[in-house]
Order: C-alpha cells, then structure tokens, then sequence
C-alpha cells in the first residue's frame, strides 16, 4: 500500500483554473487535470527561474518529489497543448503559505504570501507605517508544521484543526 501524499506548500493560487483550444466546442474537449502542486511547481521553475533545490524547499518537498511533480506537469501540459485538450487546475494535497510581518511600532500580522508576492506589504495595515519588515513564513522550515495542521495520531494523516 503506498504512503499518503504529503500536503506541498502552496504559495499561489492561479485566478484562472481553466483553459481551452480556441474554436473547439466544450463539448468536444477532452480535459488534462493538473494539480495546484504541478502548477506551483511550474510556475516556481519556469515563471521564477528557480533551481530545483530551492523550489522544492519552498514547496516543503525533497529535490526528487520536486522533480516527479513538474516532470508530471510538464507531461500533462504537453499532452493537452499537443493533443488539442483543456486543461483544467484544481485538486491535489496542498496548504497555503501564509508571511508573518510586523511594523516599527510592532504591530505582527499574517498575509498570503500570493497577496503580497512573495515580498514585504507596502504598508502596516494597522498603523499604515511604511517600515515593515518580513518575519520567517509560518511553517518555514524543512520539519515544521503550518499553523493549523498537525499529524492525526495512529494514522499518519494530516487534519485540520484551524
């Protein structure tokens, strides 16, 4: 029996989950399923120019998962742009990254890190303060666990008790 899928961290969400050819009725279509993990995975490699190594850490995945991720993304993407199918993204096991910050007068607070790209807000959301300094992402870390997530005891899947 194999072991079940680790949650990957997540840190965005596509606002489209849909694509079609052009011209080819819905009824017409056959659909490729990517996961949100592959298009992460894509999106970190060939959007962000990140190395394997430093992808699969923001992932919280080893450099061989990482590697059987996007090998499989980039298949299923070739699959559809090549054979004239839709590809649709949803599904998989993943968990968002949320950013901790604070702000000189020290007010903390967690933002998704998609809603901030990955960088310092601009702004305190409490005080407006322009000086804001990023915190270690919640759950950074190869063995740390997101905040809201722990391990269900005796069956080694993850719950949520948010």
């Amino acid at each position: 029996m194999p072991r079940p899928l680790k949650c990957r961290r997540v840190a965005f969400l596509p606002g489209v989950n849909f694509f079609k050819p052009a011209g080819v009725p819905m009824r017409d279509l056959e659909e490729v399923r990517l996961t949100v993990e592959e298009a992460e995975a894509m999106r970190l490699k060939e959007l962000e120019g990140l190395g394997q190594e430093a992808a699969a850490e923001k992932m919280s995945v080893s450099r061989p998962t990482f590697q059987r991720i996007l090998a499989s993304a980039r298949r299923k993407m070739a699959e559809a742009l090549l054979n004239g199918r839709a590809i649709r993204i949803e599904g998989g096991s993943f968990r968002i990254s949320h950013g901790r910050f604070r702000c000189a007068n020290s007010h903390e607070w967690e933002a998704l890190l998609e809603s901030v790209a990955e960088a310092n807000p601009q702004i305190c959301p409490v005080c407006n303060s322009p000086d804001v300094e990023s915190l270690a992402p919640v759950g950074s870390g190869r063995n740390s666990r997101e905040k809201g997530w722990r391990r269900g005891r005796d069956t080694g899947k993850r719950q949520n008790h948010g």
